[in-house]
């Protein structure tokens, strides 16, 4: 037990220590030899042989260094030789149980007592009657030289009572300035009421400045007044090794000078004869500082009513809505999409809160927008945008030319299978045929000559004459009045116009009108697909039916 708690103490010396103080004192050498090692892998257990001299010690243990200190803890109880005369402990130079420093210690007593520390560091005293001789010649005088030891000297004020301390060290000065003071305010009664708010400002702003810097004081100063402060070295003296330097401070109108073997330490002294004329100056008047309020930013809020935001997109509009509310924002999900590929139709439903609408459009942004839109009309909003505008916008379309031209719904003035164009485009259809027949004459006819009945410029036979005639006032006004006149004269309805074929009657126009018409078929099991392409004027449509004839006729 013993032997395990000297080994745990760090402080304390071990067993092998000891036994080399022991050998040590008796001129030998202690030698340490492994006789024996069992046991298994986990579990081993060394024996160890110590020889000291003519004696020798055997002991085990689970490691060889454990085995090692209990050898030499037997060789110290049983060995013969003397033993060396044990030192004397260390005197504690606090005196101070659990090592507490005397500056820890004296800090606690201050503030108890209501007074502050305050350590000012002192320059050296300059030995009298030295003079250092800078005339070594050979390595010997200068190997054997010995340097006067450098001293360290500090002023401690606590209170009114000023103690001085000196060490080896600036903490060792410290310390000892410390002790003095402890010495001599531990028997002192504690005051019990402090100066006078006044005195008690003065003093708290000398101590403040006592802790600092005498450059730093001499900066705060002229801030607090407004005054320039430069500092300069205005000379430099003395061989390298033993430089001396003159540093002038300006302040204002106040100048001083300092010396000594740094700038550092003639930049402080010239710092410090400067203070002694800035502090005679009258104090500065208390100016209360004005209290700053700043004005609360008013909170923007948005007046949502009935008419707000016609003119925005309903997506928008609904999510700035909702945000001026403090709300949760719009949720959108697509329901389904249905429909043919080129004719798809997507259903867009958007919630807000506990209310749910669906809107549909033949993409996912317009599907989008028609539910926003559907959500204000139930939350209470009016319409984005005006009924006129709306309509205007779902009857527009493209220009002839345009890609996205599909499938044009038969109006109820032409009839199903005849294609209806406007005259400027039939004026660009005749460029182009006369184009590509530059040695035949055209004679162009306005719309009003065009839908007056002239059988010379068609140059057909009398049987289709009316037949003719009422294509032609079918494509450049949409109506005809000879298939009316027919109609009231009963003849049958059946000849002559229905019984033509709608792609029979695409063949004979675009033969007048000179442009094109290509078929291109697919069978699709057993319907039929085509697709007929216009040129020059870019127009595509599609057609299914039964038959080949039947798909192009659709």
């Amino acid at each position: 037990a013993p032997l395990q708690d000297n080994m745990a103490n760090p402080k304390e010396k071990t067993p092998m220590c000891l036994v080399n103080e022991l050998a040590r004192f008796n001129r030998i050498q202690p030698q340490y030899k492994l006789l024996n090692e069992r046991g298994p892998a986990h579990a081993k257990m060394f024996t160890v042989q110590l020889t000291l001299g003519e004696q020798t010690w055997e002991a085990e243990g689970s490691s060889i260094k454990k085995a090692q200190h209990a050898a030499a803890s037997k060789a110290l109880n049983e060995t013969t030789l003397p033993k060396p005369t044990p030192r004397p402990p260390k005197n504690n130079v606090n005196n101070n149980p659990g090592s507490i420093t005397p500056t820890v210690e004296l800090n606690g007593l201050a503030m108890k007592r209501g007074e502050p520390a305050i350590y000012r560091p002192l320059d050296p005293k300059p030995i009298p009657n030295y003079r250092a001789n800078y005339n070594f010649r050979g390595m010997y005088n200068q190997r054997y030289h010995c340097p006067v030891p450098k001293i360290f000297y500090v002023q401690l004020t606590v209170g009114n009572s000023e103690f001085f301390g000196e060490g080896k060290t600036r903490q060792a000065a410290r310390h000892n300035a410390a002790m003095k003071a402890l010495q001599a305010l531990q028997n002192e009664p504690i005051p019990e009421k402090l100066p006078q708010n006044g005195e008690a400002g003065k003093e708290t702003e000398e101590d403040k400045d006592a802790n600092k810097s005498e450059i730093s004081v001499v900066f705060e100063i002229a801030l607090k007044r407004n005054i320039p402060v430069s500092f300069e070295v205005i000379k430099e003296s003395g061989p390298p090794h033993m430089k001396s330097f003159v540093t002038r401070v300006t302040v204002g109108e106040f100048t001083a000078e300092g010396e000594g073997n740094s700038k550092k330490l003639s930049k402080k002294r010239a710092a410090m004869s400067v203070l002694q004329e800035l502090k005679k100056l009258p104090p500065l008047p208390v100016i209360e500082k004005p209290k700053l309020y700043f004005k609360k930013r008013p909170k923007t809020i948005l007046k949502t009513g009935p008419e707000y935001g016609q003119g925005m997109n309903p997506i928008s509009r609904l999510a700035q809505i909702q945000q001026a509310k403090k709300e949760k924002e719009p949720e959108y999900v697509l329901l389904s999409e249905r429909g043919m590929p080129r004719r798809r139709e997507f259903v867009m439903q958007v919630k807000v809160g506990n209310e749910i609408t669906t809107g549909t459009g033949p993409n996912k942004k317009i599907a989008k927008r028609n539910a926003a839109e559907a959500m204000l009309l139930q939350l209470g909003y009016k319409a984005s945008t005006p009924l006129q505008d709306q309509t205007e916008k779902l009857g527009e379309n493209k220009s002839w030319n345009g890609q996205n031209v599909g499938f044009p719904e038969p109006t109820s003035n032409t009839p199903k299978g005849i294609l209806h164009l406007s005259p400027d485009v039939y004026q660009e259809m005749e460029a182009s045929r006369n184009k590509s027949a530059p040695g035949t004459t055209v004679s162009y006819l306005s719309s009003k000559e065009m839908s007056q009945t002239s059988s010379s410029f068609f140059s057909i036979s009398p049987t289709t004459n009316s037949t003719a005639t009422i294509a032609r006032e079918l494509l450049m006004n949409g109506t005809s009045p000879t298939a009316e006149a027919i109609g009231l004269k009963g003849i049958s309805p059946a000849s002559p116009c229905p019984a033509v074929q709608p792609s029979k009657q695409l063949e004979y126009l675009a033969r007048i009108q000179g442009f094109q018409v290509h078929y291109s078929d697919r069978q699709n099991g057993k319907e039929c697909m085509t697709c007929l392409t216009l040129s020059p004027v870019q127009m595509t449509f599609q057609g299914i039916g039964s038959s080949i004839e039947a798909s192009h006729d659709q």
